[in-house]
């Protein structure tokens, strides 16, 4: 897993660098050399926003001595892209001193201080945007935790129900158990009593058939 981690590495640090380069370059730029260069970074952001959740994921996986160490690399990855995506922002409505002057032409010294004060205002305007896209994120995070907690919840009640069911049919089997077991005492205890009465009738037969004979003998001895 730290392989793995590590290669997602080294591909973020080839785009973040690459990204920096051009997030450089976009205030030199206009027109649509500069739209098609924002676009481009953009595009690679969204790449580098995707290893990040990799890596998240692949933390996720590594043994719990080990994580805290990746979470520690994983938290300062976070913290230089929130950094890039806010010099991106930022770049996009500035310009260089040349480009300026080429887009105002005689005007520019007029203006620039009009044009300075319109860009501290858009920087503002970022910043704030950018605080409520973290709690927007934040918001998100949290809702998919509280999704995950309720997912793990109908798990456990679903399981919960399954067991019940599995207690209560055995509970009922149990009870059939019981009923066969006792419906089977009764036959063997009706059994064994008339085991008893025939032997009973046996011995009262046999006497009756001893006594008979000895009778006969008797009466026979007694006539000669």
């Amino acid at each position: 897993m730290s392989s793995d981690f590590e290669a997602y590495e080294q591909d973020f640090g080839t785009l973040t660098a690459e990204v920096t380069n051009k997030i450089g370059r976009i205030p030199k730029l206009s027109g649509e050399e500069k739209t098609q260069l924002v676009l481009n970074v953009d595009k690679q952001l969204e790449e580098v926003r995707e290893l990040l959740e990799q890596m998240d994921l692949e933390v996720r996986e590594i043994p719990i001595q080990s994580r805290a160490m990746f979470n520690g690399r994983l938290k300062s990855y976070k913290q230089e892209i929130e950094k890039l995506e806010k010099d991106f922002k930022r770049s996009r409505i500035a310009y260089s001193d040349e480009v300026r002057n080429e887009l105002l032409g005689d005007e520019a010294s007029s203006s620039e201080n009009q044009l300075i004060k319109l860009r501290e205002e858009r920087a503002h305007l970022l910043d704030n945007t950018e605080k409520l896209e973290r709690s927007s994120r934040r918001l998100e995070a949290g809702y998919q935790i509280a999704v995950e907690t309720e997912q793990v919840g109908q798990e456990i009640l679903s399981n919960l129900n399954s067991d019940r069911e599995k207690i209560q049919r055995a509970r009922e089997r149990l009870r059939e158990t019981d009923a066969n077991l006792g419906k089977s005492s009764r036959i063997l205890t009706g059994m064994l009593r008339r085991i008893i009465q025939n032997r009973a009738l046996v011995f009262i037969l046999g006497a009756i058939i001893l006594l008979t004979i000895i009778l006969a003998i008797y009466f026979n001895l007694r006539g000669h």
